[in-house]
């Protein structure tokens, strides 16, 4: 069976006007235990796996979930098991999964692949939700939506002094059409300032067994993004956000659960950067891309952009000029000033339904969707790969004597051009892609260094107005500037000479 379900982080601020909508005359309230299993290693979650067996008012059941498309809908079986043998079990402290049930999917192949070691000695009970549900259905002419409010602790399966807390919300779709799912996910959203959450409870156990408050920042993983030769431009643009968005949307899990780690907000950037890509030379495969989604990103991306920079002043910046010879300056006052924090940007309504809409157009069936232009989405990217390559190879050209707004461009274009190719690279030959983007690299990693030092240079030139220990920074960028653009220049022309895969 497969569940579609939206998972949200609740503010505190907002529980109790909450749960007065939670909490009507139909609504029920469920208090649920459930036991997670995995082996040592860990095998079933890193198969994207989580094996529970859960009571669920007075049914004992077993659940197998995975994964499914990483964001909205998850594989899940579940077992009703024999209420008098699993008490009898509990009270021999011996309750255990039934993996016969499983026999289809080889789990107990799979668990046994990590030892040689029996089945009964390799899956542990790992930790225990505790969970005070409520729940409530929401119904209208196209569908039936089950909404159910969390609040409980996931607990130490060795240690009951070890828990966390638990506090969310989920809509699953019960019955009737996906959009309205989302109509009812946006509506509540809206209202609640309402964060949308990746972080399953099993990850919740896990992150707690590791000791860790949240997952490490999410990369952009490719081997993700499944494509085919002939596939049409409606169906290529709902597979590249989709991918996008599985860096996107643990990242931003992760900022919203309050995460102040540096590498969410640089991998969200990343993310970020790369669907505004998508959604900028891709516009013409889809009649149903909003044009409103663009410039919400583009804000979001600038609020993050902001932190970011100044993050990167203290802990970067700043000790590669020491090991120069440079004076301490101190970042912190102006890090702290900032007004918009990671947490405030992503918590603003206009970017979670904007999510929440990116969600629903990859679930959204490509076959009623018309693009602008006829042709496969092969046929189309190769013109807008031969362009963006062109504009690059000239601007090698001249790159030094263009000013910094139009080097800034050449920058973006590279970025660009790495990020298509890289989205299209299942289409082509794997060492031909590879091949070519090899060469790009050099060349955007350099001008990246480029763009760091203009951005430290206006950073360090405001700053000598309070602290003259500035000065040294600008002295040393400024005598960087022409040198740093020439070599710029030189990455270019290596890009000009890359073998094209397309």
């Amino acid at each position: 069976m497969q569940e579609i379900e939206l998972k949200f982080l609740v503010p505190e601020y907002k529980v109790d006007s909450l749960m007065r909508q939670a909490k009507i005359k139909s609504s029920n309230t469920t208090q649920l235990a459930a036991h997670y299993y995995d082996t040592v290693d860990n095998i079933l979650a890193q198969s994207g796996m989580a094996l529970r067996i859960r009571k669920e008012g007075d049914t004992w059941v077993q659940t197998l979930k995975s994964n499914g498309d990483g964001m909205a809908s998850r594989g899940e079986q579940n077992n009703i098991l024999d209420e008098a043998q699993v008490n009898e079990a509990i009270q021999a402290d011996a309750l255990y999964p039934d993996l016969s049930v499983y026999e289809d999917l080889g789990i107990e192949k799979m668990i046994l692949s990590s030892s040689e070691e029996q089945v009964s000695d390799k899956l542990n009970r790992l930790y225990i939700t505790d969970i005070e549900r409520t729940t409530r259905l929401i119904r209208s002419e196209t569908g039936l939506v089950e909404m159910a409010y969390d609040e409980g602790f996931v607990i130490h399966g060795e240690d009951s002094q070890i828990s966390k807390p638990i506090l969310e919300l989920e809509f699953e779709l019960i019955e009737g059409d996906v959009s309205f799912l989302f109509e009812v996910a946006k509506t509540w959203a809206k209202r609640y300032n309402l964060c949308l959450s990746t972080v399953t409870k099993a990850e919740r156990g896990g992150l707690m067994l590791a000791g860790k408050e949240h997952a490490d920042a999410t990369k952009a993983d490719l081997k993700k993004l499944t494509l085919d030769k002939k596939m049409s431009q409606p169906k290529f643009i709902r597979a590249v956000i989709h991918n996008c968005m599985l860096q996107i949307l643990p990242n931003v899990s992760a900022i919203a659960a309050g995460s102040t780690d540096g590498n969410h907000v640089h991998q969200l950037r990343v993310g970020i950067r790369r669907l505004r890509t998508a959604l900028k030379f891709f516009s013409d495969f889809s009649s149903q891309l909003n044009p409103e989604w663009g410039p919400i990103l583009k804000q979001t991306f600038g609020l993050l952009g902001e932190y970011r920079d100044h993050e990167l002043l203290q802990t970067r910046t700043q000790p590669m000029l020491e090991s120069k010879g440079a004076p301490y300056v101190d970042w912190s006052s102006e890090r702290e000033a900032i007004k918009i924090k990671p947490i405030d940007a992503l918590r603003a309504p206009d970017f979670q339904i904007t999510l929440l809409e990116l969600i629903e157009f990859t679930m959204s069936p490509a076959k009623k969707d018309k693009p602008i232009n006829p042709g496969n989405a092969k046929q189309q990217i190769v013109k807008i790969l031969e362009s963006l390559y062109k504009k690059i190879s000239k601007a090698s050209e001249n790159f030094a004597s263009l000013n910094i707004e139009a080097q800034h461009d050449v920058r973006k274009r590279l970025k660009s051009l790495r990020y298509i190719s890289e989205f299209v690279s299942p289409m082509y030959k794997k060492k031909k892609t590879k091949a070519f983007l090899q060469y790009l690299e050099p060349a955007q990693e350099i001008l990246g260094e480029y763009n760091d030092d203009i951005v430290g240079q206006y950073f360090y030139r405001q700053k000598t107005e309070s602290d003259p220990a500035a000065w040294f920074a600008v002295g040393y960028f400024t005598a960087q500037e022409t040198h740093a653009a020439l070599e710029c220049a030189e990455s270019l022309k290596q890009v000009k000479d890359a073998p094209k895969f397309w």
